[in-house]
């Protein structure tokens, strides 16, 4: 049977609004395993993307009928105010507030979209948390925020240089060789990739997460 899963964070832009795509979405069936391609565009022919990844290896997409795009811009830690709900990647530590790795800005219509902290796997040990942002401040070498979900609350600290990023809008044709994508996908038994959605990079950006 099948069943739901948050297995990720981006959405494909309509003629009016914005449409969740990876969050809460149904999977194809349970043996299906969950996975995230992430590196540069090698090619797309007609449903068929071919992603050179940050592995070093090629990854062949099939991509499924009604397939969707999203695109992510360049933002600034000024943007990141009190009440603002975003996904922030980060590690421990050891000692202190965890470290952000990225910073994702959500739009105001999907506060709450998968609110929670979840091991996730960006870098080994690295963690996700969709939560709302309760304070904002500088800090001696970078900026501080305080994340609420759950009722629970987690402190993260921004480094000078950390990418953070936004929603932008984008169409099948920003999908070229050499632009940042990232791919929620399902890796069948038979080692087949199928998804349908992909974050693609504006502008040279390089998708979060």
């Amino acid at each position: 049977m099948p069943r739901k899963s948050h297995i990720g964070i981006f959405m494909a832009l309509t003629a009016s609004s914005f449409v969740v795509l990876g969050l809460s979405q149904a999977a194809c069936a349970q043996e299906n395993q969950r996975v995230r391609v992430r590196g540069t565009i090698e090619s797309l022919n007609g449903d068929t993307l071919i992603v050179k990844t940050r592995e070093g290896s090629d990854a062949t997409v099939a991509l499924k009928s009604g397939w969707k795009v999203a695109g992510t811009r360049s933002a600034s830690v000024d943007d990141i105010k009190a009440g603002d709900f975003v996904g922030v990647a980060s590690l421990p530590k050891g000692t202190g507030p965890d470290g952000a790795i990225e910073v994702l800005i959500f739009t105001a219509t999907m506060k709450g979209t998968g609110e929670g902290s979840r091991p996730w796997d960006l870098q080994p040990n690295s963690s996700m948390t969709n939560a709302t942002v309760s304070n904002a401040v500088k800090a001696v070498d970078g900026h501080t925020i305080t994340l609420t979900y759950q009722g629970k609350e987690k402190t993260i600290s921004i480094a000078e240089g950390t990418p953070i990023v936004t929603f932008a809008p984008a169409t099948k044709d920003d999908l070229k060789p050499g632009a940042g994508v990232i791919v929620m996908a399902e890796k069948a038994a038979d080692g087949s990739i199928s998804a349908a959605q992909v974050a693609v990079g504006i502008n040279g950006v390089m998708p979060p997460m």
